[in-house]
């Protein structure tokens, strides 16, 4: 069967389709019903079912006779460390903490707050967690006191599992003092905490709270696996809100594994015993879904990597690991590429290892702009797939589908929808848009298994969020088109389509036309207020090493471009060469705070800002073209 069989086959029948999928799941109690509408657009999957996470991640791959094989591989280039954990190790680790936390009184339900780097031990916290069907929500190390106790208030944990300390490149991130800060600024305070003593930094631990994660696990009895029902949250992962107020997403037991398993093979391309890294963290969605879960309970080589894309030692890092460990299907974020494009931009590094093992990479998290793709394709010599998913659905939403079929790549479009996603672009009335036009994306409810089913103990802001503006659908809050041959495009965040003198334009689109220079290495366009045409396009220009041309011919040459591509409607006259762009840790470029500080607006400083200094380097350079004056 080829794509389109079946997505038809997916559209014909779709409880009949993840029913199909559900099989390949070890069930204490299978479903014997896929979806449940429990009314005013709110449904769940597989809600009659009995399951345990950990269960399926872990225990029967020891049970199927595989426990010698490698579940996870630690590579700290920080830390000069690797090791390999197998599948039956891995258990007895698991079912031992597990075990620890249920004497400590954690059980079904329970909210557990994990605080962790990029270690070997924040998988196993999580699975302790799945295995007695406690909930955790896994805050990103190192976030700020205030932060984390917003989400202590919100998810009220009666546990906190945490390291002594994260390792970024020559400097240590101590995470206890965060740990205690946000404990004392919350109103709700855990029943105790658990440290993982890290040898780089050993913490202080308060007396009646803090226990050591060696010493509280000796001499308990292992845990056995919780059954859940189907609808039991796996999770809550906290995803910025435009209050400020962080969303508490809810992840759902079974769907979540169900989908998961489903795109191990279908999308990524991997069997069981395949090695398979996502360059993330646990912190983010990609952490949980590919890093944990995904890899795991479909029986893959996870990897966990501590380290960055360049600087750990240099732009070959990733190449390094790929050929060490073998790796199968490897996922990161465009930034990352272009990080190493702009340190390596003729791949140099490449060619020092040996990747005959990669067959497929792809990318997720911010817009691939096709230009990263290309330099990707060119060095690497296999699929480069840009697939478009969110935190809220916890798996791809378009992509192209390697298990199935190789779809010819689009420069610019993560491909097609992958089944359960009826994808559609509306206008702000909500009606469909012809093809080929900007507009709103919506997927028609009933979203696909994994997908949230509503946001920790805040309903209305659920709906508010994503079922109001389009009464049947849920709104992504992204824009684009859909073109002929049914390629999805996303060409921005909504917030990010500007209107200049009455015409829609999408940031995405100039962005893609900038990256397209050859001295340009990463850029963003964010929409400035304009008394005469409402907003204007601004341009940041990020070089590629060893540019030294003069910055003013450069943005000369960029603005003529802009203007022979998408025409002189853009109105794109500014743009300033930068040293770097704001982003999140994950790499999202944080164009809405850059719009804020053009426009002389208060703004809250974002809680997974990578470094708060560089909005000063932006504030001068949007200054000396006469914006950010207050």
């Amino acid at each position: 069967m080829g794509y389109n069989d079946v997505y038809q086959a997916w559209k014909a029948d779709p409880e009949g389709f993840w029913m199909e999928q559900a099989k390949a799941i070890d069930w204490v109690e299978a479903p014997k019903q896929a979806l449940y509408d429990r009314g005013d657009h709110i449904y769940e999957w597989f809600a009659d079912a009995k399951v345990n996470t950990c269960w399926n991640a872990v225990d029967r791959h020891v049970e199927n006779g595989r426990g010698e094989q490698t579940a996870i591989i630690y590579d700290s280039p920080i830390t000069h460390t690797k090791r390999e954990i197998s599948y039956v190790e891995l258990r007895n680790r698991v079912a031992n903490l597990a075990g620890a936390l249920r004497a400590k009184g954690v059980e079904k339900g329970d909210r557990v707050i994990i605080y962790m780097p990029m270690i070997p031990e924040a998988l196993e916290a999580m699975l302790a967690c799945a295995r007695l069907g406690a909930v955790h929500s896994v805050v990103f190390g190192g976030f700020a006191s205030n932060e984390l106790a917003v989400r202590i208030d919100d998810a009220k944990p009666k546990a906190i599992i945490a390291a002594s300390c994260g390792m970024e490149p020559g400097r240590v991130i101590h995470y206890k003092p965060l740990l205690d800060g946000a404990i004392d600024l919350a109103k709700h305070k855990p029943d105790f905490c658990v440290i993982f003593q890290r040898e780089q930094e050993v913490a202080k631990l308060i007396e009646g709270r803090d226990y050591n994660w060696h010493g509280f696990q000796f001499g308990v009895e292992p845990a056995e696996c919780v059954p859940v029902e189907g609808n039991h949250p796996a999770y809550i992962l906290y995803t910025s809100g435009t209050t400020g107020q962080p969303k508490g997403v809810i992840r759902p037991t079974a769907g979540h594994l169900v989908a998961l398993n489903w795109t191990m093979k279908n999308l990524y391309n991997v069997d069981p015993g395949d090695v398979f890294w996502a360059a993330s963290d646990v912190g983010w969605v990609v952490g949980h879904s590919y890093i944990t879960y995904g890899p795991l309970v479909h029986g893959n080589t996870t990897i966990v990597f501590e380290g960055k894309p360049v600087g750990t030692p240099d732009a070959g890092t990733f190449w390094r690991v790929i050929s060490e460990h073998k790796v199968k299907s490897f996922f990161t974020a465009p930034t990352a590429f272009r990080a190493v494009k702009r340190e390596d931009p003729k791949g140099e590094f490449v060619k020092k290892y040996d990747l005959s093992c990669l067959k497929a990479v792809y990318l997720a998290g911010e817009r691939a702009d096709p230009d990263t793709i290309v330099w990707a394709q060119d060095q690497l010599k296999v699929p480069v797939i840009d697939h478009w998913w969110q935190t809220e659905t916890g798996w791809c939403i378009a992509g192209n589908p390697l298990g199935i079929e190789e779809l010819p790549t689009k420069l610019g479009s993560p491909a097609k929808p992958m089944p359960g996603y009826d994808i559609q672009i509306l206008d702000e009335a909500g009606h469909p848009m012809p093809k080929g036009e900007l507009g709103a994306i919506a997927v028609k409810l009933p979203l696909p298994p994994g997908t949230l089913p509503g946001l920790w103990n805040a309903e209305a802001r659920f709906k508010k969020s994503y079922l109001e503006h389009f009464p049947g659908y849920y709104e992504t809050g992204d824009a684009g088109m859909i073109d002929d041959d049914g390629y999805v495009y996303i060409m921005a965040r909504t917030d990010d389509v500007i209107n200049v003198a009455g015409h829609r334009l999408s940031t995405g689109g100039m962005e893609e036309v900038l990256a397209s220079h050859p001295d340009v290495a990463e850029c963003a366009v964010i929409g400035v207020t304009d008394q005469l045409k409402g907003q204007l396009p601004l341009g940041f220009l990020c070089l590629s090493s060893g540019v030294n041309r003069p910055h003013d011919e450069i943005v000369k040459e960029c603005v003529k471009l802009v203007r022979d591509k998408i025409g002189p409607v853009a109105a794109f006259k500014l743009a300033c060469v930068v040293d770097r762009l704001p982003k999140t840790r994950s790499g999202k470029i944080l164009r809405a705070t850059m719009v804020k500080i053009a426009d002389s607006e208060e703004f809250k400083l974002p809680a997974t800002i990578d470094d708060p200094a560089i909005l000063d380097e932006i504030r001068e350079a949007l200054q000396t073209l006469g914006y950010a004056k207050g």
